[in-house]
C-alpha cells in the first residue's frame, strides 16, 4: 500500500518475534518435543528394521561359509585318510613284520609315560629292540 501522507510504501510486513501466554507457550514446547520424539522414535525404527536386514544376511552368509569351509574340511581330511592307508596298505603288503613293529612301537609310544614301569617277556619285539639297543651302546 502507499501511505502517501507519510512518503512510505509499505513492501512486506514480517514478525521478528511472536510472544505467546504462559500456557500456550508450554503447550507449543510440548507438541515440539513430541512431535522431535516421533521422528526419532520413526528413524530408530527404520534403523533397527535395517540392522535386522543387514543381520540376516550376515548371519546367512556366515552359515554358507562355514558350511563350505566344513564341507571342505571333510573332503580334504577323506582324502588325506585315503593317501594315508593306501601308504599303510602299500608299507604293509611289502613289509608285513616291519609294520606291524612300527604299530607297536607306536602303541608303546602312546601308553608308556616317564614313570612306566615295564614288565617284557624276552620274546617280545620290543624286549628284542631295547636289548640291540642297549647291544650297540
Amino acid at each position: 500500500k502507499i501511505t502517501p501522507q507519510y512518503g512510505i510504501e509499505l513492501m512486506d510486513v514480517m514478525f521478528k518475534r511472536v510472544n505467546y501466554i504462559e500456557s500456550v507457550r508450554l503447550k507449543v514446547y510440548d507438541r515440539m518435543i513430541s512431535e522431535r520424539k516421533r521422528i526419532a522414535a520413526e528413524k530408530r525404527s527404520t534403523g533397527e528394521g535395517l540392522k535386522a536386514e543387514i543381520l540376516g544376511r550376515v548371519d546367512r552368509e556366515l552359515a554358507e561359509i562355514t558350511s563350505k569351509a566344513r564341507r571342505e574340511a571333510t573332503e580334504i581330511r577323506g582324502a588325506a585318510d585315503a593317501e594315508a592307508t593306501r601308504i599303510y596298505g602299500e608299507a604293509y603288503s611289502g613289509h608285513a613284520e616291519f609294520f606291524a613293529f612300527q604299530k607297536s612301537l607306536e602303541s608303546y609310544r602312546n601308553i608308556i609315560t616317564k614313570n612306566t614301569s615295564l614288565i617284557l617277556s624276552s620274546d617280545s619285539d620290543l624286549f628284542h629292540y631295547l636289548e640291540n639297543q642297549k647291544v650297540r651302546k
